[in-house]
């Protein structure tokens, strides 16, 4: 995992915008429509296209934008066994304090052409095995192919995977006999995907909403005690999936939800931290922009990262249109170093993925741009700062 030796490296958090073209092509396939040629062959476009646009922005540890799958979680039902039925997923405990936010989502998301991480969810009704290697054999394979093409645009390449958390929390366990069961299962098949993206030269990005998120979805009715119990287990069963895999080979994100709402019943940095630091993984990602969460880069103090451990700054909000001032990224970026007390181990990205799921982006596509064009300025006048 590369280090900011003599300046802030930048990165995100891996989804990026797709096409409007692409997004059609997601939902039809999500229809049950025959789509599957002409969508290999957009997704390698939006694939070459983003990865340009990472270059220009001033990335320098960047990905695939993931063009190649629907959702960065649900791409998995078609690569396992065991998945069917249908249901849909409880409802944010923060927005269901807000009639008025809540009905305004609802009329916002009526006509919106994009693929559902909630709703008409496929369960867990057989055993959860990892199908077909060629897939994500053939992902990584284009991606390299077009990094080589391009003259290797990054000074590190990353691609992501789920955490077994959000699979088991968002696609229910209708077949195991405990919770624990399911994820052990869904741990075993995502190893697969977790050493094949290391196995081709690429950094591993564990995507881990669940580790925080799943306190207002999953557990919002039950005591913190109880969240925290999952967290552990999350962790146990992700530590066991890496076991093949060095931890200077994977970072982890963790968040809130990328969606905007009040987000007033987020369960605190603070409680689950010590549990996260459990992980065995070189560095994690965190979000400190968007403004339920700024603050909590203080907890790097009271629970300092091992000395072998990077951190990824959350310093853009990827659930607004405010293109960030760069002098505000550096300020950002700066109290991140001082909480860490070495440059060297902090890198600067965005809080979360700017289209986590086709189609339900936030943030325009080309306000994107311009926003990592941001963090890539901001980091270089940080960079004159701290070093």
């Amino acid at each position: 995992m590369q280090r900011s030796t003599d300046r802030i490296l930048t990165t995100h958090t891996g989804s990026l915008p797709r096409p409007a073209s692409l997004v059609e092509l997601y939902v039809r396939k999500a229809r049950g429509e025959a789509v599957d040629a002409e969508l290999a062959a957009a997704a390698h476009a939006a694939m070459r296209d983003v990865i340009a646009r990472q270059r220009d922005a001033g990335i320098d540890i960047g990905n695939n934008g993931e063009q190649q799958r629907e959702a960065f979680f649900l791409y998995v039902r078609g690569r396992m066994s065991g998945f069917g039925g249908s249901w849909t997923r409880l409802p944010r405990q923060d927005v269901e304090r807000y009639p008025e936010l809540k009905a305004a989502i609802a009329r916002e998301q009526a006509n919106a052409v994009m693929v559902s991480a909630r709703e008409h969810l496929p369960t867990a009704i057989g055993e959860v095995r990892y199908l077909d290697r060629s897939a994500i054999d053939h992902e990584c394979a284009d991606f390299r192919a077009t990094l080589d093409a391009m003259g290797q645009p990054f000074v590190e390449p990353f691609m992501t995977a789920p955490s077994p958390g959000i699979v088991a929390a968002a696609l229910r366990n209708d077949y195991y006999p405990s919770e624990t069961a399911y994820l052990e299962a869904l741990g075993e098949a995502l190893r697969v995907e977790y050493e094949t993206i290391v196995g081709n030269g690429f950094l591993l990005q564990l995507d881990c909403p669940d580790l925080a998120m799943e306190r207002h979805f999953s557990y919002q009715d039950r005591p913190l005690a109880d969240f925290q119990g999952f967290v552990q287990r999350v962790v146990t069963t992700i530590n066991t999936a890496l076991s093949n895999i060095p931890r200077d080979k994977v970072r982890l994100h963790v968040c809130w939800g990328n969606y905007e709402g009040p987000h007033d019943c987020d369960v605190e940095l603070k409680e689950i931290f010590p549990i996260l630091q459990g992980l065995n993984v070189g560095g994690f990602v965190l979000p400190f922009a968007n403004p339920r969460h700024a603050h909590e880069y203080r907890v790097l103090k009271d629970f300092p990262l091992d000395k072998d451990q990077i951190i990824v700054a959350g310093v853009i909000d990827s659930v607004t249109n405010f293109v960030e001032h760069p002098e505000t990224v550096a300020e950002r970026i700066e109290r991140v170093v001082e909480a860490i007390g070495d440059a060297s181990r902090v890198q600067a990205g965005t809080d979360c993925g700017f289209d986590t799921s086709a189609g339900m982006r936030r943030v325009a596509s080309d306000v994107v741009w311009a926003k990592l064009a941001a963090l890539s300025e901001g980091a270089r006048i940080a960079s004159g700062r701290v070093f």
